[in-house]
């Protein structure tokens, strides 16, 4: 009875709590209520003080969406921003703080890169008139803009608009700096994007006067040569604090476009380019038309240059590496350096001149406007590199930087790792028919299918079907797992760029570079070693001590495939010149391996094939990915090939591929005048290899042995004035 009570006494008491609980919760909600009323018509009345109607209404309305608008624009616009920042470094204006004084392999000058601390020309010593010819071209209102010209672009879109095509650039000398210092040259709305961002950036970071001398000493300007000072030298043959009016407007018409207007290139368009730049300094109102007047009417003439030519693709890949030594600390602490490169400068010529003509010729029938090309030595000594069609119009290196499906030319790979397997040798038969994967059915070149065949066989004639089946082969019936081995054959090979794992890998869907190619063909040329590619030979400081050499202080080739291997697949890729798609890439007298390479639409043409002693890439196509007129790799790309190596492979001694016979001695004398009468270009007469190298030592030991003798005689003639002399007549 008693814990009945209780019992009944607590759960009162709770019951009592409960309802308190519920009645504070009730009040309070209350109270919070009436108090939120209250504090709301409060605000609304203070907020009825701000109400406007009418035409003060849409003012506000248009200032909210303005300001949200805004808002919207700073979060994308920082979004944007953050890319073109990355670009920046705390040691950016150091970037290009090395003076570089490039050889070719014979020991010739052939270019300069960086800036030339010897010999630099301050600010405050540049001519006047060049200053003021430079921002009445490019940028009259330099001093009055934050890095944009927003009315100088909106003008530039208005008389462009009126035009129909593009008169006036809308870019700042600021935007052209950034784009100088820290982008490439290649066109796309990204590059704009940053450059605008980037040339904010610096007139942040420094002064209007600070910008300008980086743009004088950075600005390509033709000829091989950056900025005024050295453009100053190569086309008037005297210092920039020498030149004359004329001569000062001839060379501010080059910003704009420096092969177009280069005087050594095109004198009257130089000198067009001159009059106008000239009568801009009128109209900015630095000149009147009488102080131009003997400038008109006698106008610039430069040195005559005709003859000369720069290999600035090449030097340009040059001095990068020289910049990756100097961070890897291998050169110490020297800013000042001489490269001797292993440029043949003969053979760079006419490397270029035959795309050239190649394109003149045939470019238009075909509808291709640009081409690539590298030759190796099998050591990966870069030899010489094509980057383009016109350097000054576009120092865009689309031999290094262009990402480009290979096509066929990467079937190579499949073949190799197949070979690796054991399961397959250059008889075994395979099958080409219709096949598919998933979705993806392959087909080959016109629809045709062979059936059954041998390897070789398939290569030579570039099977789509069986390179397909063999990377399935590869995988033991897994297309994914071959394909894995197909990647890391070609990454042991030298190939850099991304691959992705997709299904038309195996005929060469991924992208990659022609300097890539090249050099993964050079494993095929020297007996399976992996030798990365290089152009600097040796490197001596200011002082002519020699620093670096690449076969002291770079590890040697490593073997990542083995030699029988390489030689198997060596005489698979010879088929492919003898009998195969790479016929017209065949050479006199010299076996020729390699591979064709066409991809869907056109849209790019290889040949990549290698000798004895060369191994070289040739890449035909558009910048903008459209197609070519049915341009495939056994086309003109196999043409160029032939008619560069034909020329590279004159007069020096052939080397035999990897177990093959040595080649047939050089033609007499007799025969190589033949040839000469023919027309065919002629390299001259060089020293091998061996042959320099024992005379570099010998010059060596030459001067060791003038310094030692000079030191003999000084030691000789200090130890003869510390002798007495003798007394007269003494004996």
């Amino acid at each position: 009875m008693f814990d009945r009570l209780r019992e009944t006494r607590l759960w009162r008491r709770a019951a009592r709590a409960l309802l308190a609980f519920d009645a504070f919760v009730d009040s309070s909600l209350f109270s919070g209520g009436e108090e939120a009323k209250e504090r709301y018509a409060a605000f609304s009345a203070f907020m009825d003080r701000f109400h406007v109607a009418g035409w003060r209404r849409a003012v506000v309305e248009l200032a909210c969406e303005t300001l949200t608008l805004g808002i919207a624009g700073g979060v994308v616009a920082l979004t944007l921003a953050v890319p073109a920042f990355q670009e920046t470094s705390e040691d950016w204006l150091k970037k290009q703080d090395l003076a570089v004084t490039f050889l070719d392999r014979y020991g010739q000058e052939v270019g300069r890169r960086g800036i030339k601390h010897d010999d630099s020309v301050s600010f405050d010593e540049l001519p006047e008139n060049l200053i003021e010819a430079v921002l009445a071209t490019e940028d009259r209102r330099f001093f009055d803009h934050f890095g944009v010209d927003v009315i100088g672009t909106l003008r530039a879109l208005t008389v462009n608009a009126r035009a129909d095509t593009v008169v006036q650039g809308g870019s700042t000398i600021t935007q052209q700096l950034a784009k100088n210092i820290f982008l490439s040259n290649k066109r796309t709305l990204e590059r704009k994007i940053k450059e605008a961002y980037l040339a904010v950036w610096l007139e942040f970071r420094l002064s209007k006067r600070e910008i300008l001398r980086l743009y004088f000493d950075r600005a390509y300007l033709g000829g091989g040569a950056f900025g005024v000072q050295a453009a100053s030298q190569f086309y008037f043959g005297k210092s920039v604090r020498d030149l004359t009016l004329a001569e000062a407007a001839m060379i501010a018409g080059l910003f704009k476009a420096p092969t177009k207007y280069a005087p050594h290139v095109n004198l009257p368009a130089a000198r067009a380019r001159a009059n106008d730049v000239l009568n801009n300094m009128v109209d900015a109102g630095y000149l009147t038309e009488g102080q131009i007047y003997a400038a008109l009417r006698n106008p610039a003439t430069p040195v005559d240059r005709n003859k000369t030519t720069s290999p600035d693709w090449y030097l340009d890949y040059a001095y990068d590496e020289v910049k990756k030594l100097s961070e890897a600390h291998k050169l110490g602490d020297e800013r000042v350096l001489t490269v001797r490169t292993a440029l043949d400068s003969g053979l760079q010529e006419h490397a270029d001149a035959t795309i050239e003509d190649q394109l003149r010729q045939y470019g238009a029938s075909y509808h291709a406007k640009q081409s690539a090309m590298v030759i190796f030595e099998p050591n990966g000594a870069l030899r010489a590199m094509v980057g383009g069609r016109d350097y000054g119009a576009s120092q865009f290196n689309r031999a290094t930087d262009a990402l480009r499906q290979p096509g066929s030319s990467f079937k190579p790979f499949v073949y190799l790792t197949a070979l690796e397997t054991g399961k397959f040798k250059p008889t075994t038969i395979v099958v080409d028919a219709p096949i598919c994967i998933g979705n993806w059915c392959p087909r080959n070149y016109k629809n045709k299918y062979a059936g059954s065949l041998p390897l070789v066989t398939a290569l030579a004639h570039s099977l789509n079907t069986v390179a397909v089946r063999l990377s399935i082969a590869i995988g033991n019936g897994s297309p994914k797992a071959g394909r894995a081995k197909i990647i890391e054959t070609a990454r042991l090979m030298g190939l850099t760029t991304p691959l992705p794992d997709t299904v038309s890998l195996p005929i060469g869907a991924d992208e990659v570079t022609v300097v890539d190619m090249a050099s993964a063909y050079c494993a095929f040329a020297n007996g399976g070693l992996r030798a990365p590619p290089y152009a600097a030979v040796e490197i001596a400081n200011g002082r002519g001590e020699v620093i670096y050499r690449h076969d002291r202080d770079e590890p040697p080739p490593r073997r990542i495939i083995d030699a029988d291997t390489i030689v198997t697949m060596d005489s698979m890729l010879l088929q492919v010149v003898l009998a195969g798609t790479g016929r017209r890439a065949q050479l006199d007298n010299i076996e020729v391996a390699g591979k064709t390479g066409t991809t869907n639409g056109y849209k790019d043409a290889w040949f990549v094939g290698f000798t004895g002693n060369y191994v070289g890439a040739v890449w035909f196509g558009n910048d903008d990915n459209t197609s070519m007129n049915n341009m495939t790799g056994g086309s003109l790309p196999a043409a160029t090939w032939h008619d560069v190596m034909a020329y590279a492979h004159q007069g020096i001694e052939l080397k035999p591929l990897p177990g093959r016979p040595a080649p047939a001695p050089p033609a007499p004398p007799a025969a190589e005048a033949d040839a000469s009468a023919s027309g065919a270009p002629q390299r001259p007469a060089s020293l091998s290899s061996r042959s320099i190298e024992t005379l570099r030592a010998i010059a060596s030991e030459i001067e060791a042995a003038e310094k030692l003798r000079q030191g003999a005689g000084v030691g000789a003639s200090a130890a003869s004035a510390a002798r007495p002399a003798a007394l007269p007549g003494g004996g």
